[in-house]
């Protein structure tokens, strides 16, 4: 049931538990082991745009995390005879070992217009709809929080050496870094002092579930490491959080971007690139120190920044981590900026 009182009916699918969530859509066809064990979805209740889920199983050595973060899976329908050599096991024994509950059976189509008109909604799925008020305080009481706590660990010492501020990202991010020439040590919090005396030559700041109280006592180091022209990329929510301590204005979207299919036209290159995406607000004012690198084709929202006369550049989606005609000349640029910035 979504807080505007509209009930959607399915089956239930793995184990069910009762749990209140914000309600998204993701427009992704494929991805779904990656999509669930992404800590930037804890706390969602996913709703897959794409009709059949599941259809090639489960590869473990797909996951992006050792758990999976959802609240839960929403489908219209499950494949419980799923086709590929990789496979390890079903969606729903991959979801009942991890104990999500999945609702299957359900109009998708239907919820999604829903969320398209009416925007992000917080929703309780649930087995008992005989008390609606009980049901909607419920729902009401419920805040979305980022809980991830990351690790401060190294993960490749040779190349650049960088500082990646791990506010929930997916692990394969940092690895695409080292896999780049970059020497990754991975922090759960960002202190800019130690960042400066620890001899590094540039920071990422990672996406992560948009709590942007969590964050706020970050934004005076984001500042401090820009006035010691430390070169920072930032993604996500780092994008955002870097926008607020310059004093650009972030705002909740309707019903956000979620999914693998969004043009974003890139204005020095001329040219649009399909990119990933995964967050539910957007930097609707840039800093009067930023320039916009980049928009979304579809709303022309922003989706990069590149600040004047300091070495940082922020993009909202996430960059291909393989190589190819896409934007994993990101990871290039920001190694230029680095050495402009030496």
């Amino acid at each position: 049931m979504l807080e505007n009182g509209a009930v959607f009916c399915g089956q239930v699918a793995g184990k069910f538990k009762e749990t209140v969530c914000e309600v998204i859509f993701n427009t992704s066809m494929t991805g779904y082991v990656e999509m669930l064990s992404d800590p930037s979805n804890a706390g969602l209740g996913v709703v897959m745009t794409y009709p059949l889920i599941g259809n090639y199983g489960v590869c473990l050595e797909d996951m992006e995390s050792d758990k999976l973060y959802p609240a839960a899976l929403l489908v219209h329908e499950l494949c419980d005879t799923p086709s590929n050599f990789r496979c390890e096991m079903t969606l729903e024994e991959f979801l009942i070992k991890h104990e999500i509950p999945c609702v299957t059976g359900l109009d998708n189509r239907a919820i999604v217009m829903n969320v398209r008109e009416n925007g992000a909604m917080k929703a309780i799925v649930t087995d008992d709809i005989s008390d609606k008020d009980a049901l909607l305080n419920k729902i009401k009481s419920f805040e979305l929080k980022n809980e991830y706590t990351g690790v401060n660990e190294v993960v490749s010492v040779d190349g650049v050496k960088v500082a990646f501020i791990d506010l929930g990202a997916r692990k394969s991010f940092a690895k695409a870094f080292a896999q780049r020439g970059y020497a990754v040590t991975k922090f759960a919090t960002l202190n800019a002092d130690e960042i400066l005396n620890g001899g590094f030559e540039g920071v990422v700041i990672s996406n992560g579930v948009e709590d942007h109280d969590k964050f706020a006592d970050m934004l005076p180091e984001i500042k401090k490491l820009m006035d010691n022209n430390m070169p920072i990329f930032a993604i996500g929510l780092g994008h955002q959080l870097v926008a607020l301590a310059n004093g650009g204005k972030v705002e909740k979207m309707l019903h956000g971007h979620r999914g693998c299919n969004y043009p974003v036209r890139f204005n020095d290159k001329d040219k649009t690139y399909i990119t990933a995406h995964n967050h539910g607000f957007a930097v609707t004012e840039a800093p009067a120190n930023a320039d916009v690198l980049c928009v979304n084709v579809n709303d022309k929202t922003i989706e990069g920044l590149k600040y004047q006369d300091k070495p940082v550049m922020t993009v909202q989606f996430i960059p291909d981590t393989v190589k190819g005609p896409n934007t994993a000349f990101l990871f290039e640029d920001f190694k230029n900026l680095i050495k402009e910035g030496k």
